[in-house]
Formats: C-alpha cells, sequence, structure tokens
C-alpha cells in the first residue's frame, strides 16, 4: 500500500536541493539514493532520489531531472509516497501504521459502541485518536491507559470511557 513518508518543503540552495519534512519512522528505508517515491499530487512525480544529505538537522534531497532552485519550488508541498507493507514494519506489538488506525469502531470497556476513527493527530506528547461520535468529534490520547486494546483484525479500539471521556 503507498503511505505518506514525506513532503517536499523549500528548495534549499540554486542546485535543486528540497527540504523534506519526514513523516516515516524509518526514514533509511525509506529515503536513499536511487529510491523512487510516487508523488501527490500524481502528475508530479514519481521522483528518484538522486542524491541526499543532512543540513542542521533537515533531511534534503535531490531528484533526478530536478536541477535548480526554481524546479524545485514547484514541487512544494507534494507528498512522497513509498509502497509499504504496514503488517511487516510493526517492530512491535504497540506499533501502528495509521492507515491501520482509521475507521477502527470505537467501543468502550463495556463493548458499547461509540464511533470511528477518523483522523491521528501526531501531537508532540503522544498520538490522539479523532473520534467520530453520532454528533461531534473526541479526542483520545492514543496510550495505553486510555486505549488498551488494538485488534487491527477486526479493526476495534477499546477505549477506557474516563470520566465521560467519549
Amino acid at each position: 500500500m503507498l503511505l505518506v513518508v514525506g513532503r517536499i518543503g523549500r528548495a534549499h540552495g540554486v542546485r535543486g536541493e528540497a527540504t523534506i519534512e519526514i513523516r516515516t519512522d524509518n526514514p533509511d528505508a525509506r529515503f536513499f539514493i536511487g529510491a523512487k517515491l510516487e508523488t501527490e499530487p500524481q502528475d508530479k512525480g514519481p521522483l528518484v532520489i538522486r542524491d541526499l544529505k543532512v543540513h542542521s538537522g533537515t533531511l534534503l534531497l535531490s531528484f533526478e531531472g530536478v536541477n535548480d532552485r526554481t524546479e524545485v519550488e514547484k514541487l512544494r508541498n507534494v507528498l512522497l509516497l513509498a509502497d509499504v507493507d504496514p503488517s511487516e514494519s510493526n517492530v512491535t506489538e504497540d506499533d501502528f501504521h495509521i492507515s491501520q488506525i482509521i475507521d477502527c469502531k470505537i467501543i468502550d470497556e463495556n463493548g458499547k459502541a461509540w464511533g470511528v476513527v477518523v483522523d491521528v493527530l501526531q501531537l508532540p506528547a503522544q498520538d490522539t485518536l479523532v473520534v467520530k461520535t453520532e454528533d461531534r468529534e473526541v479526542l483520545v490520547p492514543f496510550v495505553r491507559a486510555y486505549v488498551p486494546e488494538v485488534d487491527i483484525e477486526s479493526k476495534t479500539l477499546t477505549v477506557i470511557n474516563f470520566a465521560g471521556l467519549l
């Protein structure tokens, strides 16, 4: 399945390098010389990595056929996608791809259905589930204290309904 692994940012210098906002836990496996990445929008790619380096903590990529700053600026905000098998990249039982969590049904500890996960916010403290109930959206910290059970096969997450969280 194609998953977003990065977003092209601003141009860096005049030789066709682009800053990359990394959106993967495994950048070494996704970004390497010769890697072919699909794009969103689709008409901007595919892009093949010609060169890469890290400058002051920022990943810089150059792509085949993109040779100057002007060409890089035309790619700004383009999403980079890689073909990833979510089940193979889960390192521990608590590792999930966002694509595995979206559309999961939310039930409480008593089995009552509350809604579905419509988004996962990647916040500094922890990931947070955006749950669409019948009449509103609820934010649920995606930590074991609130979400003790994750069943990817049945697309169900059990949430402890602390103090009327749901």
